[in-house]
């Protein structure tokens, strides 16, 4: 029964993280959004993963905007990290 609510715990941030990742990539550029991944995610927090740190320069100054996406689309201040991802092998 526990692991039945884990998962489904679980399964809500994947879900709340990819719900925010659509609602941002229409704020940036075409060209980057391939470079872009959903990272954890709870009510008032969530880490946008990224390839470069040339992307993650671009999307901090697009900060702003997407913040305000998301506390339009939520109701709530969503407090964005954006993290360079480490390719793996």
């Amino acid at each position: 029964m526990d692991s039945s609510e884990t998962l489904h715990s679980l399964l809500a941030k994947v879900r709340l993280s990819q719900s925010r990742l659509e609602t941002v990539k229409q704020l940036i550029p075409v060209t980057l959004r391939n470079s872009l991944h959903a990272g954890s995610a709870d009510e008032g927090q969530w880490t946008l993963l990224v390839n470069s740190p040339a992307v993650a320069a671009k999307l901090r100054q697009l900060l702003p905007s997407l913040v305000q996406a998301l506390r339009h689309k939520e109701q709530v201040d969503v407090e964005v990290r954006i993290k360079i991802a480490r390719p793996t092998a």
